[in-house]
This record gives structure tokens, C-alpha cells and sequence, in this order.
């Protein structure tokens, strides 16, 4: 009777689980579909070219919709800026960016993204950079590259620098395969 009750609730469980999995799923694809039903566009910062669909027949372009990480970013966005809670009270704004590096020194690196928005960020020794070796001095013009930072009186200070093009070329050397893992 005992292994009887057993198999029972283990049943439930699995029915409970399935059905809680089947309700995130759904609430999660009506809150996407309702985020994403405006087809208008966007403004940007500065004039940019009509947006062009992803070229999922590309295979070094793979289909990056919404939702999905791609290279860097969430879901990924270009770029853009939201208000969060410091600790210690307070709040801050962050700033995040995908794009191609078109200026860089020891001191700021410069972003445009896909879009044409660009925007200039101050590197610090605080800013963690992951690139390689020579950390900021590996990063080169025309890279890829997401930036994370914090905008405090007009000035956005780079917390953190990702260089996609010399990650990838790292993994290619080293034999790792690109795509989901």
C-alpha cells in the first residue's frame, strides 16, 4: 500500500511540474506577443538606415530573434539605458551597448551600434575588460564589443567592455565550436 501512495505522489509531482512549466511557457509567450505587437519603430539618438530582417540563410549569421541571447546583450538589444537601486540606497543609471568599436585608447572607447546610435565611454582601472591578455590595449577598431555602464552627470564610465571578436578568435584557436552548448 506504502509503494501504492508512493507512485501516486510521485505522479502528481510530475503532473504539478509539468503543468507549472506549461504556464510559465504560456504566460511568457503572451507577454513577449504583447511587448512586441507595435511593428513601429523606435527612435534613436541619431538618424539611422531602415532596419533590415535577420539573414538566417547566412550561417555566420544565425537567427538572433527576440528573446534569444545573441552574441552579447539582453535579448538582443543594441543598446539602451535603465534606472536600477544602488546599494546602499540611491539609484543609478545603466547603459548597455552592442557594436563596433570605433575609437579606443587606454582611457574611453567609442560604440556604434548597428543602428548608427554611437556613444563614447570613459575607461577606467576599475572597468573590467574581457578581451585578452593586454586587456583594453587588445581591443581594436572594428571589433564587436558590448558595453555595460554607469551614466552619472552626462558621463557614462564603462564597468565592463566584452570583446566578441577576440573571444571568438580565442575559441576558434582553440578549437571550441560556436553555438548553443
Amino acid at each position: 500500500m506504502a509503494l501504492n501512495q508512493k507512485l501516486t505522489d510521485k505522479r502528481w509531482r510530475v503532473a504539478g511540474t509539468v503543468a507549472a512549466v506549461l504556464a510559465t511557457t504560456t504566460a511568457g509567450g503572451v507577454a513577449w506577443a504583447t511587448t512586441n505587437a507595435d511593428p513601429s519603430p523606435s527612435p534613436s539618438a541619431s538618424p539611422s538606415a531602415s532596419p533590415s530582417a535577420p539573414n538566417s540563410a547566412d550561417p555566420a549569421k544565425p537567427d538572433r530573434g527576440p528573446g534569444r541571447h545573441s552574441e552579447f546583450g539582453m535579448g538582443g538589444a543594441l543598446h539602451g539605458e535603465f534606472v536600477v537601486e544602488k546599494e546602499g540606497g540611491g539609484y543609478q543609471t545603466v547603459a548597455t551597448q552592442t557594436g563596433e568599436v570605433t575609437a579606443v585608447s587606454r582611457d574611453s572607447i567609442t560604440v556604434k551600434s548597428a543602428d548608427g546610435y554611437s556613444k563614447d565611454y570613459v575607461v577606467t582601472a576599475d572597468t573590467l575588460v574581457n578581451a585578452a591578455r593586454d586587456g583594453i590595449a587588445s581591443v581594436k577598431t572594428g571589433n564587436t564589443v558590448s558595453v555595460s555602464a554607469i551614466v552619472a552627470d552626462g558621463k557614462a564610465t564603462a564597468t565592463s567592455v566584452n570583446d566578441g571578436t577576440v573571444r571568438d578568435a580565442a575559441r576558434e584557436k582553440w578549437g571550441f565550436k560556436r553555438g548553443p552548448r
